[in-house]
């Protein structure tokens, strides 16, 4: 059904030209995707926290919506969030390219394990080993379509996340801080994993709306300012970066999983 899946953060509700919708059911729940073209690829995007915002971070169904685009046939997946910046020096408005993630406790937002192999004997089930979290042949078609479109862009960071709804404190900024965080939110950790196992090449595009707790002073009306700009911006540069994609784009090439099917020490060289 489609080629390359797209997961929208906040106030990305739907994407212009977004076409049919679908209700797709799969083992961790239902999924509304909106499917349409974009370039010479079938595209099915799916708004995280759905219309008028009905999911917070701690509700969004993460493996219901990874599985839903692979069972549609996703061979890879862009995806967006608002961030706050941790570090003081990345300015604000200017999208960032994420290309690692820290997430070390790889929980979903249940507080179940971060994992789509949750049955005992699944052929399937392993561990995720990655190159890196985040796609590089995507990232660079990210980078692209930011300069066909005359944005700036940040390339590299480290994206952070926490569990919400709550934002951090100054505490626990210090400590995704010392740990090398460049941004944080509170939806994506799950999904870089979840895509991972899926084999789904996943690639993130964060915009920073404000600074994280402690790390500069933010106003409202700044807050307010940012995250309209953010919804201007990102459809833009998603839906431009997935019409150059090329074939060789949509391959997982940044990591594998280690199947233990049969059991360690059963696997053929």
């Amino acid at each position: 059904m489609i080629d390359v899946g797209i997961i929208t953060g906040s106030g990305i509700y739907e994407l212009p030209g977004g076409g049919e919708s679908r209700i797709v059911e799969n083992r961790f729940g239902t999924v509304e995707v909106s499917i349409f073209s974009a370039g010479p690829w079938t595209v099915g995007s799916i708004s995280r926290h759905q219309r008028d915002h009905r999911h917070l971070p701690h509700t969004v169904p993460h493996q219901a919506n990874l599985t839903a685009l692979k069972e549609l046939g996703a061979r890879a997946v862009l995806a967006t969030t608002v961030v706050g910046a941790v570090d003081p020096g990345l300015p604000l408005g200017i999208p960032i390219l994420f290309d690692d993630l820290f997430f070390p406790t790889n929980l979903l937002p249940s507080g179940a394990a971060c994992t789509v192999f949750i049955e005992p004997g699944d052929p399937a089930r392993g561990h995720l080993i990655w190159d890196e979290p985040f796609a590089l042949r995507l990232r660079r078609r990210l980078e692209h379509a930011a300069g066909d479109l005359g944005l700036e862009a940040t390339v590299g960071g480290v994206y952070g996340h926490t569990n919400g709804p709550r934002f951090e404190s100054r505490a626990e900024v210090r400590w995704l801080g010392s740990s090398g965080v460049t941004a944080v939110s509170q939806t994506c950790g799950p999904e870089a994993v979840l895509a991972g196992e899926l084999e789904l090449p996943y690639a993130l595009v964060g915009f920073p709306v404000n600074y994280a707790s402690g790390v500069s002073e933010s106003r409202r009306e700044e807050l307010d300012r940012m995250l309209a700009l953010s919804v201007e911006v990102l459809p833009k540069l998603v839906l431009r970066a997935a019409e150059t994609l090329e074939g060789e784009d949509l391959t997982f090439d940044n990591g594998y999983v280690y199947r233990m099917e049969g059991g360690v020490g059963a696997r053929k060289p």
